[in-house]
């Protein structure tokens, strides 16, 4: 997938750990993620993992540099909900913001999908998180719940909101 900026997305790679964890350490926010999960004693000394290998994710690459993932996995494991993958994380890289990343990002992950089988996809992002909640609905995401008050974040609670987009 091309954008204006060339942005390339790819299945990651193990060869991506690093760079992954690097950005992974960069981009996440109060107002995206979670304080006690972004602390850098709290964070994993690896990027990939038992629970998140590899072929969970697409990368995206911006002048042959990895600058976003999306993290895509079953929402349970339940064969009755098989039909459904929901994003468990999306950053793209400050430096390469407003350039198309995260765009092409999730068009290549519905591409996948619908290559795949899957017929929703689903996601979860803090109310405290208005431009990614813009982007999810330019890409045809719908509100479908809101969990109030669900997280308390820097002594300030935050609703969840709950999105998703059929395939």
């Amino acid at each position: 997938m091309e954008s204006p900026f060339e942005v390339r997305v790819r299945p990651a790679r193990l060869a991506d750990q690093a760079a992954l964890t690097e950005l992974e350490a960069i981009a996440w926010s109060a107002e995206s993620g979670f304080p006690s999960v972004m602390a850098p004693d709290q964070r994993n000394a690896t990027f990939f993992d038992a629970g998140n290998p590899p072929e969970s994710f697409l990368v995206a690459e911006l002048d042959g540099r990895v600058v976003g993932y999306i993290r895509l996995k079953p929402p349970s494991k339940l064969p009755e909900n098989a039909h459904v993958i929901q994003v468990q994380g999306l950053a793209v890289h400050p430096d390469a913001r407003r350039r198309g990343v995260a765009a092409s990002l999730l068009d290549a992950a519905e591409e996948t999908l619908r290559e795949r089988g899957t017929r929703k996809l689903t996601l979860r992002v803090l109310s405290t998180n208005p431009a990614a909640i813009r982007l999810y609905e330019r890409h045809g995401f719908v509100r479908e719940g809101t969990l109030l008050e669900e997280f308390c974040i820097n002594g300030r609670f935050v609703d969840d909101v709950m999105m998703a987009k059929k395939l």
